[in-house]
């Protein structure tokens, strides 16, 4: 799997007397198989513009997504999106929300043999029948990401997943996503306005400037792999490295605040 943005812009057009807005200036991003990309930065800065490309949702005004050779044009069953408010549907159990998708497409008979699968694996098991409306943050979150993964998608593309979530929820969420991203060896976008989780989750990070949105900044993560080979998260969010990176892009967002202001 590898994804290509080559120098793609949007630019919204100009509107009741407004001047045209540019979200986004000359993106240039190569993401490749099993890589964990976080995307963070100031609120405007386009994250969410960038993800919305990739999903298909939206058109580069200019430049190219590229996807395995194919040039995006819209959205397809190779991504998945877990947004932050879920986007469940409140009348369906757990078990047919995690299938829903794949019921869309047709396979009704392995739905739910694929939706027990990930059911077991995001711990949800003993919950099938369960209405989601009574499921608390964390439980819904995860049948959306469940439900995002049964369809099997190349790359799967998350919008601030863990931004409504409370903080000791959202860290054990944050082990979680690791846990699932190297077990089923997918490719993960995820943005997020949390320096801390940005930096523990992703192999790489791309940290964006301010409207236009630019990628100003870039690095090469080692915390996840040292969560993953077995360390505790809290010893890793601790240890110097860590801290010493974290406040150097925390420098760096305000600095480019400061210049945008």
């Amino acid at each position: 799997m590898a994804l290509e943005i080559r120098d793609a812009s949007v630019v919204y057009p100009a509107q009741a007397g407004r001047a045209p807005v540019e979200a986004l200036s000359r993106i240039n991003l190569t993401v490749s198989e099993h890589d964990f990309v976080v995307a963070l930065g100031a609120s405007g800065c386009g994250k969410s513009t960038l993800l919305n490309l990739i999903a298909g949702f939206l058109s580069p005004s200019s430049g190219q997504i590229v996807l395995d050779g194919t040039e995006v044009s819209g959205p397809g069953a190779d991504r998945s999106v877990v947004f932050q408010k879920h986007a469940l549907l409140p009348w369906l159990n757990v078990r047919d929300n995690v299938a829903f998708g794949l019921k869309l497409r047709g396979a009704r008979a392995a739905s739910y043999k694929v939706a027990d699968r990930f059911i077991d694996l995001l711990g949800l098991k003993g919950f099938e029948k369960s209405p989601v409306y009574a499921l608390s943050g964390g439980m819904q979150q995860r049948v959306g990401i469940a439900r995002a993964l049964t369809c099997d998608p190349k790359l799967l593309l998350m919008d601030e997943p863990l931004g409504a979530l409370d903080a000791l929820t959202r860290e054990r969420a944050q082990e979680l996503i690791l846990e699932i991203w190297k077990s089923t060896g997918k490719t993960v976008f995820l943005i997020t306005h949390s320096v801390e989780e940005a930096l523990f989750m992703g192999t790489r990070l791309i940290v964006m400037s301010p409207r236009p949105g630019r990628i100003a900044h870039e690095f090469d993560l080692p915390f996840s792999r040292q969560f993953l080979d077995g360390a505790k998260a809290r010893e890793v969010k601790a240890s110097a490295e860590f801290i010493t990176l974290r406040e150097e892009v925390l420098r760096i967002i305000f600095s480019d605040e400061e210049e945008a202001a």
